[in-house]
């Protein structure tokens, strides 16, 4: 354990809906929430100003939109919530080159590995050392609001698990240091859910054995701690109810898999349905399995039942690959194996076991046959059907707007998407940098309107 609370934990308030109020003048200091809008959405984040309702992440939107009916309800905008990751994290890597990402708006950092490492290995006391910690914290907090107009909480302590309980404490936007020594001092009260990888099943556990706090863990001991929860969980849980932790920060952290899932807004029954949404969903998982230059060997299929019961299927492939068709034939495969009586909401499909390299085997090249096999086939039934020469021309699709989207107008320059329906669009035409802006309604396929790129939240000097 260190000596120096040089590690420390930041964590972006409320960071996508901090990026909206930043980016949307008309939205500061008012409710916003973003997640899915659909019946069966969930809340991703909420501002501060719409907790106060209640209103917290993972709840279903629809319970969000009665406990705070007057918030703004946004989708989600990736492409700028990364754009502010980025910098955060460039600010993060001046201060040291051991950055451990946890999320876009979370991370470790190892101080003593950075510039100033060696003043803080010369402090001669231990006060010292914490006053130069304070300071490299608020400044980095500041640079942050000087680059991107958020705010940030930080943690500092000796260990990663103590930085992380420290910036929880100093929410929102504060900064919180934890002594070297006094870990089991401030543990003690604490509840065990405070301990990371205690969730609500492990709670009830220890709750039945008369374990409600941190301090209660650490007095029943190892052996018993053990006997309730196994020996890796168990070991693990008192060695942190001791504030023990010398996990290193890891730089960039490995990911362990790569999925994607979408929970649909009426249960899928039909059998036919589901295998197109599975491949869909596989299609999709290895765009970002390539996207990170990596392929996997093990596929596995998430489905969420009509009854909220939850289920997995995996298969491990001879070697990995990142094959579109190998993947989306074995994630079909399994789908078949599952049981869809009485319907589902939610399907997932994923790729684990990661590798940086793709192994060409039989299996994926007897998948590319098949295909081609049948596609032969169809070809060859659609020569027997007679064509008409005059094809109908299929009208455009609809244009859809969504709410919080990015839009310009030729005339009235750079705006968001506030709501549409009924065949019309409403947008407020402002930018990070102007103040709020003012309302107006178009017909949703007004050429003149189109939707744009997200500002970034601090202009360009000059």
């Amino acid at each position: 354990m260190r000596t120096v609370p040089s590690i420390i934990h930041l964590d972006m308030d409320a960071f996508f809906a901090a990026v909206e109020q930043a980016s949307k003048p008309s939205l500061r200091g008012k409710p916003v929430i973003v997640g899915g809008l659909g019946g069966r959405g969930v809340v991703s984040t909420a501002s501060y100003e719409a907790r106060k309702f209640g209103v917290h992440s993972a709840m279903p939107m629809a319970q969000a939109r009665r406990l705070c009916p007057n918030a703004a309800f946004l989708t989600g905008r990736f492409a700028a919530y990364r754009a502010n990751s980025e910098i955060v994290m460039g600010l993060l890597r001046e201060r040291s080159p051991l950055v451990e990402p946890l999320s876009l708006d979370e991370a470790f950092v190892d101080l003593e590995a950075g510039p100033y490492g060696p003043a803080l290995a010369a402090a001669t006391t231990p006060a010292e050392a914490a006053q130069l910690v304070l300071a490299l914290a608020e400044d980095l907090r500041a640079d942050i609001v000087e680059h991107t107009g958020l705010t940030a909480s930080v943690g500092a302590a000796g260990s990663k698990l103590m930085a992380k309980i420290a910036s929880e404490r100093a929410k929102p936007d504060g900064l919180v240091l934890i002594e070297p020594g006094s870990e089991r001092a401030v543990l003690a009260p604490m509840p065990v859910r405070a301990l990371p990888g205690i969730g609500p099943a492990t709670e009830q556990a220890l709750r039945r054995a008369g374990l409600a706090t941190v301090a209660d863990l650490a007095e029943a001991g190892y052996g018993e701690l053990v006997a309730l929860l196994g020996k890796a969980h168990g070991a693990g849980v008192f060695q942190m109810s001791l504030g023990w932790d010398e996990r290193p920060v890891v730089p960039d952290r490995d990911a362990k898999s790569v999925s994607v899932e979408d929970t649909f807004e009426v249960d899928l029954a039909d059998r036919d349905r589901i295998t197109r949404e599975v491949e869909l969903l596989a299609a999709r998982c290895v765009r970002r399995l390539r996207a990170t230059g990596r392929s996997g060997r093990t596929v596995v299929l998430k489905v969420r039942r009509f009854d909220f019961s939850t289920l997995t299927r995996s298969e491990t492939l001879r070697g990995p690959t990142d094959d579109e068709e190998v993947i989306t034939a074995t994630a079909r495969r399994l789908a078949a194996q599952v049981d869809v009586t009485g319907g589902v909401r939610l399907l997932g499909v994923g790729v684990a076991q990661l590798a940086d390299f793709t192994q060409e085997d039989l299996f994926a090249q007897l998948e590319r046959e098949e295909k081609e096999a049948r596609e032969a086939g169809e070809q060859a039934v659609e020569q027997d059907v007679v064509v008409e020469e005059e094809a109908a021309v299929a009208e455009p699709a609809a244009r859809r707007w969504w709410p919080g989207q990015d839009v310009t107008h030729r005339e009235f320059g750079p705006g968001w998407v506030q709501g549409s329906g009924v065949g019309r669009v409403t947008v407020r035409f402002e930018t990070p940098y102007s103040g709020v802006g003012k309302v107006r309604t178009f017909a949703v396929g007004d050429e003149e309107l189109e939707p744009s790129e997200a500002l970034p939240l601090r202009a360009a000097a000059g």
